[in-house]
């Protein structure tokens, strides 16, 4: 596939996914839930719940930057899901408290995601520098370098691919702890489902642009050793 389609497409799937969470997210944030509570309290309650007092709950700035740290035992809320009370809010609540479900329960998938963590930052960006480079260098240096390239990348493209099942599953789990604590009516739980399921596109097209790239870079060493 040449560049600049493999260019191209990744940049529509990550557009095409971007319009869908904020669509969904805009909708379903204009819908106030009947319980009246706002994203931290449904986190709080969550987690007490099911024994994770101990997480700390703290603010974290930009919009649907949400997520949960491991490292720290905190879950961070972004200003649109901490105060809100709305389901799109409460669902996204929900959806960070099935990632520390996650790690109090050694889920595998999450924690390979997180042993790959530090490879697939270091690939994702060294990755295609370098396997740049090695394609413009006619050498036998370049093709190493071009090699190296696409082995540090491919830690990126697993990362990807693992998180696809992590996300799901944080979803999943959310969509367990909402329904079975009564806190979104029957008809509140299908806004949260979509606007999860529209967040899950996201990782499936991070999870496609990064094969997409991969299979651009080793179709391109395989013509060089031709």
């Amino acid at each position: 596939m040449p560049g600049l389609t493999v260019f191209l497409v990744a940049i529509g799937l990550s557009l095409l996914a971007q319009i869908l969470v904020s669509a969904s997210f805009w909708r379903y944030s204009r819908v106030e839930a009947k319980s009246g509570y706002t994203g931290s309290r449904t986190a709080r309650r969550l987690l007490d719940e099911n024994g994770l007092a101990e997480v700390r709950i703290e603010p974290v700035e930009g919009k649907l930057t949400d997520h949960f740290d491991p490292r720290v035992n905190v879950l961070r809320l972004s200003e649109s899901t901490r105060e809100s009370a709305s389901v799109a809010a409460m669902g996204v609540a929900a959806h960070e408290t099935g990632h520390a479900l996650q790690h109090r329960d050694g889920y595998t998938p999450n924690k390979i995601r997180e042993a790959l963590l530090w490879p697939a930052n270091i690939g994702s960006q060294a990755g295609p520098f370098l396997a740049g480079i090695g394609f413009i260098l006619e050498s036998a240096f370049g093709d190493a370098l071009a090699l190296l390239g696409i082995i540090l990348f491919a830690g990126a493209v697993l990362f990807y691919l693992v998180t696809l099942p992590v996300e799901l599953d944080a979803s999943r789990r959310a969509l367990r702890l909402l329904d079975g604590s009564g806190l979104l009516a029957a008809d509140e739980m299908k806004g949260a489902r979509r606007v999860l399921r529209a967040a899950a596109l996201t990782y499936v097209a991070s999870a496609l642009t990064a094969l997409l790239y991969f299979f651009r870079f080793t179709g391109m060493a395989s013509s060089r050793r031709r």
